[in-house]
Protein backbone atom coordinates (compact mmCIF):
# COMPACT_ATOMS: atom_id res chain seq x y z
CA UNK A 1 0.00 0.00 0.00
CA UNK A 2 1.44 2.95 -1.58
CA UNK A 3 -1.04 5.28 0.52
CA UNK A 4 -2.51 5.03 4.30
CA UNK A 5 -5.33 7.89 5.04
CA UNK A 6 -5.13 7.92 8.94
CA UNK A 7 -7.74 10.49 9.48
CA UNK A 8 -10.61 12.37 8.18
CA UNK A 9 -11.68 15.14 10.11
CA UNK A 10 -15.13 15.20 11.37
CA UNK A 11 -16.16 18.74 10.01
CA UNK A 12 -14.98 18.75 6.72
CA UNK A 13 -13.11 16.85 3.76
CA UNK A 14 -9.71 17.52 5.44
CA UNK A 15 -7.81 14.22 5.64
CA UNK A 16 -4.60 13.11 7.03
CA UNK A 17 -2.34 10.66 5.49
CA UNK A 18 0.91 8.82 4.82
CA UNK A 19 2.53 8.66 0.97
CA UNK A 20 5.39 5.60 1.58
CA UNK A 21 8.01 5.97 -1.28
CA UNK A 22 11.11 4.49 -2.11
CA UNK A 23 13.32 7.51 -0.13
CA UNK A 24 10.69 7.80 3.16
CA UNK A 25 7.41 8.22 4.20
CA UNK A 26 5.70 11.57 3.82
CA UNK A 27 3.27 12.89 6.36
CA UNK A 28 0.00 14.37 4.02
CA UNK A 29 -1.46 17.33 3.46
CA UNK A 30 2.16 18.40 2.59
CA UNK A 31 3.68 21.30 0.45
CA UNK A 32 6.10 20.66 -2.19
CA UNK A 33 8.44 23.52 -2.78
CA UNK A 34 9.18 23.46 -6.42
CA UNK A 35 13.21 22.56 -7.40
CA UNK A 36 12.75 23.57 -11.43
CA UNK A 37 16.93 23.14 -12.35
CA UNK A 38 17.31 20.16 -9.30
CA UNK A 39 17.44 22.63 -7.05
CA UNK A 40 14.82 25.27 -5.02
CA UNK A 41 16.49 28.61 -5.77
CA UNK A 42 18.44 29.96 -3.01
CA UNK A 43 18.15 26.83 -0.92
CA UNK A 44 20.51 24.37 0.13
CA UNK A 45 19.02 20.32 0.90
CA UNK A 46 20.39 20.97 4.05
CA UNK A 47 18.42 23.64 4.68
CA UNK A 48 15.35 22.27 3.56
CA UNK A 49 15.43 19.41 5.59
CA UNK A 50 15.66 21.78 8.60
CA UNK A 51 13.07 23.45 8.01
CA UNK A 52 10.95 20.31 7.84
CA UNK A 53 10.46 20.12 4.22
CA UNK A 54 9.69 16.44 3.21
CA UNK A 55 9.28 16.30 -0.41
CA UNK A 56 10.17 18.32 -3.66
CA UNK A 57 9.29 18.80 -7.21
CA UNK A 58 11.57 18.61 -10.15
CA UNK A 59 10.67 19.75 -13.66
CA UNK A 60 10.98 16.65 -16.54
CA UNK A 61 11.32 19.21 -19.31
CA UNK A 62 13.75 21.87 -17.60
CA UNK A 63 16.05 18.58 -16.74
CA UNK A 64 15.36 16.53 -20.24
CA UNK A 65 16.98 19.85 -21.95
CA UNK A 66 19.87 20.69 -19.48
CA UNK A 67 21.63 18.87 -17.52
CA UNK A 68 20.31 16.18 -20.01
CA UNK A 69 18.52 12.66 -18.74
CA UNK A 70 21.61 10.74 -19.37
CA UNK A 71 23.64 12.82 -17.14
CA UNK A 72 21.78 12.64 -14.02
CA UNK A 73 21.46 8.82 -14.85
CA UNK A 74 25.35 8.35 -14.79
CA UNK A 75 25.33 10.30 -11.64
CA UNK A 76 22.50 7.86 -9.76
CA UNK A 77 19.64 9.84 -10.28
CA UNK A 78 18.17 13.20 -9.36
CA UNK A 79 18.61 12.39 -5.63
CA UNK A 80 22.29 12.02 -5.76
CA UNK A 81 22.69 14.43 -8.17
CA UNK A 82 21.09 17.60 -6.08
CA UNK A 83 22.06 15.64 -2.78
CA UNK A 84 18.23 15.57 -1.63
CA UNK A 85 17.86 12.32 0.24
CA UNK A 86 13.92 12.97 0.32
CA UNK A 87 11.56 12.03 -1.99
CA UNK A 88 10.52 13.88 -5.11
CA UNK A 89 7.73 14.28 -7.48
CA UNK A 90 8.83 15.50 -11.05
CA UNK A 91 6.19 17.05 -13.36
CA UNK A 92 5.82 14.91 -17.07
CA UNK A 93 7.10 18.97 -18.20
CA UNK A 94 3.70 19.17 -20.60
CA UNK A 95 2.90 22.43 -18.80
CA UNK A 96 6.13 23.95 -20.00
CA UNK A 97 5.72 22.32 -23.50
CA UNK A 98 2.70 24.67 -23.82
CA UNK A 99 3.94 27.51 -21.93
CA UNK A 100 7.69 28.13 -22.85
CA UNK A 101 8.57 25.92 -26.03
CA UNK A 102 8.60 28.56 -29.14
CA UNK A 103 7.06 26.44 -31.42
CA UNK A 104 5.26 23.41 -30.77
CA UNK A 105 2.59 20.96 -32.52
CA UNK A 106 0.57 19.01 -30.33
CA UNK A 107 -1.14 15.10 -32.09
CA UNK A 108 -2.62 12.59 -30.78
CA UNK A 109 0.61 10.81 -30.86
CA UNK A 110 2.30 13.42 -28.72
CA UNK A 111 4.08 16.96 -28.79
CA UNK A 112 6.74 18.30 -31.43
CA UNK A 113 8.39 21.44 -29.69
CA UNK A 114 11.58 23.83 -29.96
CA UNK A 115 13.45 24.20 -27.02
CA UNK A 116 13.07 27.58 -25.09
CA UNK A 117 16.69 27.57 -24.24
CA UNK A 118 18.20 26.69 -27.82
CA UNK A 119 15.79 26.21 -29.98
CA UNK A 120 16.49 22.41 -30.94
CA UNK A 121 13.68 20.05 -31.73
CA UNK A 122 12.41 17.56 -29.99
CA UNK A 123 9.05 14.79 -29.75
CA UNK A 124 7.50 14.13 -26.26
CA UNK A 125 4.98 11.16 -26.39
CA UNK A 126 3.76 9.70 -22.95
CA UNK A 127 6.29 6.65 -23.53
CA UNK A 128 9.10 9.22 -23.92
CA UNK A 129 8.18 11.23 -20.70
CA UNK A 130 7.99 8.37 -18.29
CA UNK A 131 11.19 6.80 -19.97
CA UNK A 132 12.68 10.55 -18.70
CA UNK A 133 11.53 10.09 -15.18
CA UNK A 134 13.10 7.02 -15.16
CA UNK A 135 16.22 8.25 -15.51
CA UNK A 136 15.41 11.03 -13.43
CA UNK A 137 14.28 8.22 -10.54
CA UNK A 138 11.84 10.17 -9.01
CA UNK A 139 9.69 8.75 -6.58
CA UNK A 140 6.57 10.17 -7.95
CA UNK A 141 6.16 10.46 -12.10
CA UNK A 142 3.19 12.52 -13.73
CA UNK A 143 1.84 11.72 -17.02
CA UNK A 144 1.84 13.38 -20.10
CA UNK A 145 -1.31 15.68 -20.35
CA UNK A 146 -2.82 18.78 -22.07
CA UNK A 147 -3.47 21.48 -20.11
CA UNK A 148 -6.30 23.75 -21.47
CA UNK A 149 -5.64 27.36 -21.12
CA UNK A 150 -7.81 29.76 -19.15
CA UNK A 151 -10.68 30.80 -21.04
CA UNK A 152 -11.25 28.07 -23.40
CA UNK A 153 -14.16 27.11 -25.00
CA UNK A 154 -15.90 23.98 -24.13
CA UNK A 155 -14.69 22.18 -27.80
CA UNK A 156 -11.29 23.25 -26.77
CA UNK A 157 -11.16 21.41 -23.45
CA UNK A 158 -12.96 18.24 -24.27
CA UNK A 159 -10.14 18.08 -27.06
CA UNK A 160 -7.73 18.10 -24.22
CA UNK A 161 -9.69 15.50 -21.64
CA UNK A 162 -9.70 13.09 -24.83
CA UNK A 163 -5.73 13.66 -25.94
CA UNK A 164 -5.20 13.45 -21.94
CA UNK A 165 -6.76 10.03 -21.50
CA UNK A 166 -5.42 8.54 -24.33
CA UNK A 167 -2.44 9.24 -23.34
CA UNK A 168 -2.91 7.85 -19.74
CA UNK A 169 -4.19 4.72 -21.39
CA UNK A 170 -0.93 4.34 -22.93
CA UNK A 171 1.15 5.30 -19.85
CA UNK A 172 -0.33 2.73 -18.48
CA UNK A 173 1.16 0.43 -20.73
CA UNK A 174 4.65 1.72 -19.91
CA UNK A 175 6.73 -0.82 -17.19
CA UNK A 176 8.11 1.39 -14.35
CA UNK A 177 10.27 0.67 -11.72
CA UNK A 178 8.20 -0.36 -8.51
CA UNK A 179 9.34 2.27 -6.66
CA UNK A 180 8.57 4.41 -8.62
CA UNK A 181 4.93 5.68 -8.77
CA UNK A 182 3.01 7.17 -11.72
CA UNK A 183 -0.46 9.67 -11.23
CA UNK A 184 -2.94 10.38 -13.58
CA UNK A 185 -3.96 13.99 -14.24
CA UNK A 186 -7.50 15.08 -13.98
CA UNK A 187 -8.21 18.02 -16.80
CA UNK A 188 -11.27 19.68 -18.34
CA UNK A 189 -10.75 23.09 -17.49
CA UNK A 190 -13.93 24.39 -15.46
CA UNK A 191 -16.50 22.32 -17.18
CA UNK A 192 -18.12 20.17 -14.74
CA UNK A 193 -19.30 17.40 -17.26
CA UNK A 194 -15.70 16.79 -18.16
CA UNK A 195 -13.70 17.05 -15.05
CA UNK A 196 -16.73 14.29 -13.87
CA UNK A 197 -15.48 12.12 -17.09
CA UNK A 198 -12.00 12.61 -17.27
CA UNK A 199 -11.85 11.92 -13.04
CA UNK A 200 -13.75 8.64 -13.67
CA UNK A 201 -11.90 7.01 -16.85
CA UNK A 202 -8.42 7.78 -14.79
CA UNK A 203 -9.90 6.31 -11.68
CA UNK A 204 -11.12 3.43 -13.94
CA UNK A 205 -6.97 3.14 -14.82
CA UNK A 206 -6.32 2.20 -11.29
CA UNK A 207 -3.09 4.81 -11.22
CA UNK A 208 -1.40 5.12 -7.74
CA UNK A 209 -2.37 8.43 -6.92
CA UNK A 210 -4.81 11.21 -9.17
CA UNK A 211 -3.42 15.34 -9.66
CA UNK A 212 -6.25 17.68 -10.28
CA UNK A 213 -4.25 19.74 -13.65
CA UNK A 214 -5.58 22.81 -15.00
CA UNK A 215 -6.44 24.77 -12.23
CA UNK A 216 -4.71 28.40 -10.69
CA UNK A 217 -3.95 29.02 -14.90
CA UNK A 218 -5.47 32.67 -14.82
CA UNK A 219 -9.00 31.92 -13.94
CA UNK A 220 -10.59 33.64 -10.27
CA UNK A 221 -10.35 32.20 -7.39
CA UNK A 222 -13.97 31.10 -7.20
CA UNK A 223 -13.28 29.41 -10.48
CA UNK A 224 -10.53 27.54 -9.08
CA UNK A 225 -12.15 26.78 -5.88
CA UNK A 226 -15.25 25.12 -7.64
CA UNK A 227 -13.02 22.98 -9.65
CA UNK A 228 -10.78 21.41 -7.06
CA UNK A 229 -14.77 21.26 -5.00
CA UNK A 230 -15.92 19.44 -7.90
CA UNK A 231 -12.94 17.40 -8.72
CA UNK A 232 -11.44 15.99 -5.52
CA UNK A 233 -14.59 14.08 -4.51
CA UNK A 234 -14.45 11.93 -7.72
CA UNK A 235 -11.16 10.86 -6.82
CA UNK A 236 -10.53 7.27 -5.05
CA UNK A 237 -10.16 7.68 -1.32
CA UNK A 238 -7.27 5.32 -0.88
CA UNK A 239 -5.30 7.16 -3.28
CA UNK A 240 -3.55 10.91 -2.67
CA UNK A 241 -4.86 13.79 -3.83
CA UNK A 242 -2.80 15.74 -5.36
CA UNK A 243 -3.72 19.75 -6.75
CA UNK A 244 -0.99 21.13 -8.71
CA UNK A 245 0.40 24.34 -9.12
CA UNK A 246 -0.99 25.53 -6.20
CA UNK A 247 -0.50 28.29 -4.41
CA UNK A 248 -1.00 30.54 -1.91
CA UNK A 249 -2.36 29.96 2.01
CA UNK A 250 -5.82 30.43 1.01
CA UNK A 251 -6.07 27.96 -1.64
CA UNK A 252 -4.55 25.31 -0.08
CA UNK A 253 -6.83 25.97 3.09
CA UNK A 254 -9.52 25.63 0.82
CA UNK A 255 -8.32 22.55 -0.90
CA UNK A 256 -7.35 20.81 2.42
CA UNK A 257 -11.00 21.57 3.53
CA UNK A 258 -12.23 19.74 0.33
CA UNK A 259 -9.98 16.62 0.56
CA UNK A 260 -6.63 17.95 -0.89
CA UNK A 261 -3.53 15.92 -0.01
CA UNK A 262 -0.39 17.46 -1.60
CA UNK A 263 0.66 20.90 -3.09
CA UNK A 264 3.21 22.72 -4.94
CA UNK A 265 4.27 25.77 -6.26
CA UNK A 266 7.06 28.46 -7.13
CA UNK A 267 5.05 31.14 -4.73
CA UNK A 268 7.53 31.12 -1.65
CA UNK A 269 10.49 31.49 -3.43
CA UNK A 270 9.87 33.06 -6.18
CA UNK A 271 8.08 35.97 -3.56
CA UNK A 272 11.22 35.82 -1.42
CA UNK A 273 13.35 36.91 -4.35
CA UNK A 274 11.01 39.88 -4.54
CA UNK A 275 11.21 40.99 -0.86
CA UNK A 276 7.58 39.60 -0.18
CA UNK A 277 7.51 37.71 3.07
CA UNK A 278 4.61 35.60 4.32
CA UNK A 279 3.81 36.40 8.23
CA UNK A 280 1.06 35.39 10.44
CA UNK A 281 -0.32 38.33 9.59
CA UNK A 282 -0.54 38.41 6.26
CA UNK A 283 2.55 39.45 3.42
CA UNK A 284 4.64 41.76 4.13
CA UNK A 285 6.93 43.83 1.37
CA UNK A 286 10.19 44.57 2.80
CA UNK A 287 10.93 46.93 0.35
CA UNK A 288 8.19 49.42 1.93
CA UNK A 289 9.54 52.20 3.74
CA UNK A 290 7.95 51.54 7.06
CA UNK A 291 10.72 48.62 7.05
CA UNK A 292 14.08 50.84 6.87
CA UNK A 293 14.24 50.76 10.81
CA UNK A 294 12.00 48.19 11.78
CA UNK A 295 14.46 45.78 13.84
CA UNK A 296 11.76 43.35 14.65
CA UNK A 297 12.15 39.54 12.83
CA UNK A 298 10.11 39.09 9.53
CA UNK A 299 7.42 37.44 11.70
CA UNK A 300 7.40 37.07 15.14
CA UNK A 301 5.85 33.62 15.65
CA UNK A 302 8.03 32.16 13.11
CA UNK A 303 10.99 30.04 14.32
CA UNK A 304 13.03 30.05 11.20
CA UNK A 305 16.82 30.90 11.03
CA UNK A 306 16.15 34.22 9.66
CA UNK A 307 13.59 35.54 12.14
CA UNK A 308 15.67 33.83 15.02
CA UNK A 309 18.52 36.05 13.82
CA UNK A 310 17.91 39.15 11.83
CA UNK A 311 15.27 41.99 11.63
CA UNK A 312 12.94 43.71 8.78
CA UNK A 313 15.44 46.22 8.87
CA UNK A 314 18.96 44.39 7.81
CA UNK A 315 16.76 41.85 4.95
CA UNK A 316 15.27 44.98 3.62
CA UNK A 317 19.02 46.72 3.47
CA UNK A 318 20.13 43.17 2.00
CA UNK A 319 17.35 43.41 -1.07
CA UNK A 320 18.06 46.92 -2.30
CA UNK A 321 21.53 46.47 -1.63
CA UNK A 322 21.18 43.49 -4.03
CA UNK A 323 22.85 41.10 -2.01
CA UNK A 324 22.36 37.53 -2.27
CA UNK A 325 21.84 36.67 1.16
CA UNK A 326 18.74 38.71 1.26
CA UNK A 327 17.31 35.92 -1.58
CA UNK A 328 18.37 33.22 0.77
CA UNK A 329 17.10 34.26 3.96
CA UNK A 330 13.16 35.40 2.41
CA UNK A 331 13.41 31.99 0.83
CA UNK A 332 14.42 29.85 4.00
CA UNK A 333 11.57 31.85 5.69
CA UNK A 334 8.77 31.18 3.57
CA UNK A 335 9.53 28.03 2.65
CA UNK A 336 9.65 27.41 6.89
CA UNK A 337 6.25 29.21 6.71
CA UNK A 338 4.61 26.75 4.94
CA UNK A 339 5.76 23.69 5.92
CA UNK A 340 4.93 25.02 9.41
CA UNK A 341 1.55 26.08 8.02
CA UNK A 342 1.27 22.20 6.72
CA UNK A 343 2.47 20.91 10.22
CA UNK A 344 -0.33 22.55 11.97
CA UNK A 345 -3.41 21.65 9.51
CA UNK A 346 -2.36 18.04 10.32
CA UNK A 347 -2.43 18.64 13.70
CA UNK A 348 -5.50 20.24 13.29
CA UNK A 349 -7.16 17.51 11.04
CA UNK A 350 -5.66 15.08 13.62
CA UNK A 351 -7.63 16.50 16.64
CA UNK A 352 -10.95 17.32 14.26
CA UNK A 353 -10.96 20.87 14.34
CA UNK A 354 -9.45 22.05 10.78
CA UNK A 355 -12.09 24.15 10.18
CA UNK A 356 -11.61 26.57 13.19
CA UNK A 357 -8.02 26.74 13.04
CA UNK A 358 -8.94 27.31 9.09
CA UNK A 359 -11.12 30.51 10.43
CA UNK A 360 -8.73 31.39 13.16
CA UNK A 361 -5.69 31.40 10.66
CA UNK A 362 -7.41 33.23 7.66
CA UNK A 363 -9.34 35.68 9.69
CA UNK A 364 -5.54 36.89 11.08
CA UNK A 365 -3.69 36.67 8.05
CA UNK A 366 -6.06 38.31 6.41
CA UNK A 367 -5.67 41.75 8.69
CA UNK A 368 -3.40 44.05 7.32
CA UNK A 369 -0.82 45.22 8.86
CA UNK A 370 1.21 48.15 8.24
CA UNK A 371 3.74 47.46 5.41
CA UNK A 372 1.66 44.61 3.93
CA UNK A 373 2.62 43.44 0.51
CA UNK A 374 0.33 45.30 -2.62
CA UNK A 375 -0.19 43.38 -5.69
CA UNK A 376 2.37 45.69 -7.52
CA UNK A 377 4.96 43.43 -5.37
CA UNK A 378 3.43 40.19 -7.06
CA UNK A 379 5.81 38.31 -9.56
CA UNK A 380 9.41 38.84 -10.62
Amino acid sequence: MHFQLTHTDKSSRARCGILHTAHGSVSTPVFMPVGTQATVKALSPEVMERSGVEMILGNAYHLYLRPGCALIRRAGGLHRFMNWPRPILTDSGGYQVFSLALLRRITDEGVWFQSHIDGSAHFLNPEKVLEIQRDLGSDVCMVLDECSPYPCSREEARAAVERTLGWARASRQVQMPAAQLVFGIVQGSTFEELRVQCARELAAMDFPGYAVGGVSVGEPAELIYKTVAMTVPLLPENKPRYIMGMGTPEDILESVAGGADMFDCIIPTRYARTGVAFTHNGKINLRNAVHTEDLSPVDRECDCYCCAHFSRAYVRHLIYAKEILGAQLLSLHNVHFYTAMMRQVREAIAADRFIVFKTDFLNRYRTALPGAETDAADGE
